[in-house]
Formats: structure tokens, sequence, C-alpha cells
């Protein structure tokens, strides 16, 4: 018997065909949401940490942005690549390779000893992630089918989120009674526990492809993805536009670099023909914006339920819970929605649950704020990526060959790391210049102006954890400084809350105009599945 028969008699012996699902499908499913719920922990604990890390390292908004933006830069970068070299070489290899990374990652950031291990730390834990996460789907994808493959995408989806909104009231409870690096190692214990159950549970082989991989493609995306998100973080910092522009033009020059690569290349890392159906494409870009303005929205929202509300790291982390039971318990419902009305639907309703939260964050989340007001906007916030997660991946995934998979899962997975990371970027740098820019404001409108020092005004317009410190070394006028401080965040949340809104918004003009309906949206998947099979 051959290689390639032997691989199609594996593939036959753990699957079911006719209930399109695998055997032991309870089993396996459990191993690949547990291989994502390190991913996702990974990427979450780490914003409630960061006054806590600002304040240990005295670190400027812009290494903080980097702090939180690391991993997702790590993962979003690594993705497409590595999700090919999975679909080539062995999918339950790059999740073993990949849990396995994690838990020198999380040590190394766990004790850094400066901001610079920390960001490098979670870039590689990021790495680590984009081994194992984009896998996760592709072999759900090519486990299970119809019906059953909406369930479990759903299934994958909720937790998933319900794990990333999860993530601050971990970090919060850890940060009570221990040091900042706690959040960081408290994954490790459950990757030890998911390379086990992948290693007796995850089947080896499944419709990989046998083709090579274009190397060069992948390491052009690594590029793209890592300059893109390096010059919009370095953007509004005031001595780094040469950094930053140089980083956007490399980007933009990769960008170009990688089309005609993908264009000529014989087998292309990204099918750019595939990338073209209207229901991948639109579906891409709506997980993008979907996924990336859930993480930017928990990382300003962490630093301003502590900054601002005072709350501690505990009852920060506790505010996001609301979010997580209400992604659970609506990403079923969505699963149904897309089989009765369609992903077209099920996306616009997840949109305007979205929006209404953060028309809540922009009007009502301010000094005075109560927390039924929190978790209101919390609650619409969950209620939005439930609904739309679902139908964001499901319409990738299903508009591909199965060969294809990782290439799917690897864009399904951008969607959320990617778009994290330029969404959270764009954010973050908005927050960074509306805080800077409104401290300014306040120093230069006090009759005392002249008397702050240089070096004391740059602590001040730095971040709010450069404030705090400053207000401790100042105990007379720590009450202003804070009340100052707390001013500005609230001037730099609002630019980014409202920036948030206008990118939804855009999403949902998208998807409505150009994502099909239903019964359309069905007939190009069988167009697509037939066009596939030749």
């Amino acid at each position: 018997m051959g290689p390639d028969a032997q691989r199609i008699a594996h593939h036959c012996s753990v699957t079911t065909p006719h209930e399109g699902s695998p055997t032991r499908a309870p089993l396996v499913l459990a191993s690949l949401i547990l291989v994502a719920a390190v991913a996702n922990l990974n990427l979450a604990v780490a914003n409630v940490a960061l006054p806590d890390i600002g304040k240990a390292f005295d670190a400027t908004q812009t290494s903080l942005n980097l702090i939180a933006v690391g991993y997702s830069l790590g993962l979003a970068a690594s993705v497409l690549y590595l999700g090919a070299i999975g679909d080539r070489y062995g999918r339950k290899s790059m999740l073993m390779l990949g849990m396995a990374l994690s838990v020198p990652a999380s040590l190394v950031a766990g004790f850094a000893p400066n901001e610079e291990i920390l960001f490098l730390a979670r870039v590689v834990g990021g790495i680590s992630a984009g081994l194992a996460y984009p896998t996760t789907l592709a072999l759900i994808t090519a486990l299970w089918s119809g019906a059953a493959r909406t369930r479990a995408i759903a299934l994958w989806s909720a937790i998933g989120g319900g794990l990333t909104a999860l993530g601050p009231l971990v970090a919060g409870s850890l940060l009570e009674g221990f040091f900042w690096g706690s959040v960081f190692l408290v994954t490790i214990p459950l990757a030890l526990l998911a390379l086990g159950l992948t290693v007796a549970f995850v089947p080896s082989h499944v419709n990989e492809s046998t083709d090579p991989v274009d190397h060069l493609g992948g390491i052009v995306s690594v590029v793209l993805v890592g300059s893109l998100v390096v010059g919009i973080n370095f953007a509004p910092v005031d001595g780094m536009t040469t950094v930053a522009v140089s980083a956007l033009v490399l980007a933009a020059a990769a960008c170009v670099l990688f089309v005609l690569r993908q264009l000529r290349a014989r087998n292309p890392l990204f099918d750019l023909q595939v990338a073209r159906r209207r229901i991948f494409w639109v579906a891409a870009v709506a997980g993008i914006i979907v996924f990336g303005t859930l993480m930017g929205t928990m990382y300003i929202s962490q630093q301003y339920l502590q900054n601002v509300l005072g709350y501690s790291t505990l009852a920060a982390g506790s505010a996001a819970l609301p979010a997580a039971f209400v992604m659970v318990l609506v990403a079923p419902q969505s699963a149904k929605l897309v089989e009765s009305h369609g992903a077209r639907f099920t996306l616009l309703s997840g949109y305007v649950a979205i929006v209404l939260g953060l028309v809540v964050a922009l009007t009502m989340w301010d000094e005075g704020a109560h927390y039924w007001v929190v978790a209101l906007g919390f609650m619409f916030l969950g209620a939005g990526v439930g609904l739309a997660g679902t139908p964001a991946s499901h319409s990738l995934t299903g508009s591909v060959p199965v060969s294809r998979a990782g290439m799917a899962s690897g864009t399904a997975d951008l969607q959320r790391d990617l778009g994290g990371a330029i969404v959270q970027s764009i954010l973050g740098a908005l927050l960074t210049a509306g805080y800077t820019a409104s401290f300014a404001a306040t120093i230069a409108a006090n009759p005392q102006s002249s008397s702050v020092g240089e070096q004391t005004q740059d602590a001040l317009e730095k971040s709010f954890a450069g404030a705090a410190n400053i207000a401790e070394q100042y105990p007379q006028y720590a009450q202003q400084i804070i009340a100052a401080a707390r001013s500005a965040f609230l001037d730099g949340d609002t630019r980014a809350y409202a920036a948030a809104i206008a990118i939804v918004l855009i999403g949902a003009a998208l998807v409505f105009f150009v994502f099909p309906k239903r019964d359309a949206e069905r007939e190009l998947l069988a167009r697509y599945a037939a066009e596939d099979a030749r």
C-alpha cells in the first residue's frame, strides 16, 4: 500500500462520513478546544496586568501598547505560513510543537527583567500559538462536515471567545496575591495537558496536501504583517516618525511583493483565486472587524476600569464576565441562525449588538459610571461577537477545498489576530495621542506650568502609569495629578471608541451590500465545491 493509499485509509478510520464527524468526536473536539484555550488565555491575560507592568518598568503608553499587541503580532505574522506548513507536513505535529514552545515562552514572559524582553517573549508566545491555533480550525474543517461542522465551529468560537473574555478574570485573581508575571505562567499547566490530549486523541494525518510549501511567500507574509503592526504602533509617538514611516513603507513593499509572488507561484501560500471568492474575502474582512473590535475594547476597558474607576485587578477582570457569559450563550444560537437565515443576516445581527456596546462605552463610561453601565456595554459586545464569530469563520472554511484548510484556518485566525493587532494598535494609538494631547493642554493651562520640569512633564504625558509614579513622588499634588490623568485618559478613549464605531459601521455596510443572502450564498458555496472537485 503506497503512502497516499495509507493516508486515505487512515482518514477513513478516524471519520464517519455519514455522520459528518470523526470517531471519538467529543474527545477530539475537547482536545482542539483546549489547545485553542491556551492561545486565547495567553492572548487575553496581559491587558489586566498592564497598569502593574507600567509601574514596574515605568513604561510609556507605547511600550504598553506593544506588550499588549506583541502576542497578536507573533500570531498574526506567522499563521499563514505555519498553516501552509501544517497542510503539507502534518497538522498534529504543529499542535504538539506549538504547545511545547508555549511553555518556555510563558516562563520568559513571567520572569522578564525589562519591557523589551517581555515584548519579545510575547512575540515568541504568539508564534507558538501560530503553530497550534489555526491548526485547530483546520482539523475541525477536515474532520467534520455539514451541520456537524457548523456546530463544532460554533463551540470552538464560543468557548474561545468566552475564554478571551474570561482571561481578565483569571489575571485579576492572580494579581490580587501574586506579582504581575504570574499572569503569563497560568497557562503552562493547560499547555502541558493540551499536549497530552493531542498526542492521545487527535488523528495524525487528515486530508493533507502533497504540494510543496511556498517558503518565500511565507517569509514575505511575516515581514508584511510584522512591519504593518509596528508602523501603526509607532505612528503617534513623538520622535518615532522615521521608524513608523519606514515600517509602513516596508509593509507596503512587502504587500506588493506578496501579491506578485502568489500570482506567479506554482503552489501559492495564499491562493488568490480562492481569496477572490466573494464569500471568502467579505467574511475575512468582517471577521477582522469583529474580533479586532473585541480585542481593542478589552485592551482599553481594562485600563479604564483600573485607572479611571479605581477597580482592583480582580474587580476589573470580573467586570468582563458578562461578555463571556453572553458570548457562550449566544454562539450556539448563531450556528442555528447561520443554517436557517444565512451568514449575512447573522453577521449583521452581530454588528448591531457590537455598535450598541461601543455606543454605551463612548457615551456612558465616564468617571462616575456605575457597574451596571459597564456590564451593559460588555453584554452587548459579547452578544455581537457571539453572533458574528461563527458565520465569519464558517464562511471562510466553507468556501475553500479541504486541502486548503490551513489557508482558510490561517485566514480565520488572521481575522482575530491581525484584526486584533491592527484595530488594537489603531485604538491604542488614538488613546495615546488623545491622552498626551489632553495632559499637555492641562499643563499648559496651569498658571504654574513654567515650574514643571521637562522630565516631569514627559513622564506625566507618556502614560497613566507615568503620571501615577509622579503623583507618588509629589504627594501634595497627587490628587490633582491623578484627576488630570483620568481626564486625559477619558479624552483618549473617547477618540478610540468613536473610531471603533466608525470601523464597525464600515464593516456592516460591506456585509449588507456585498455579502450574498442565504439562497445566493448556498448557490455560491455549491458552485465553489463543484469547481474544487474538478
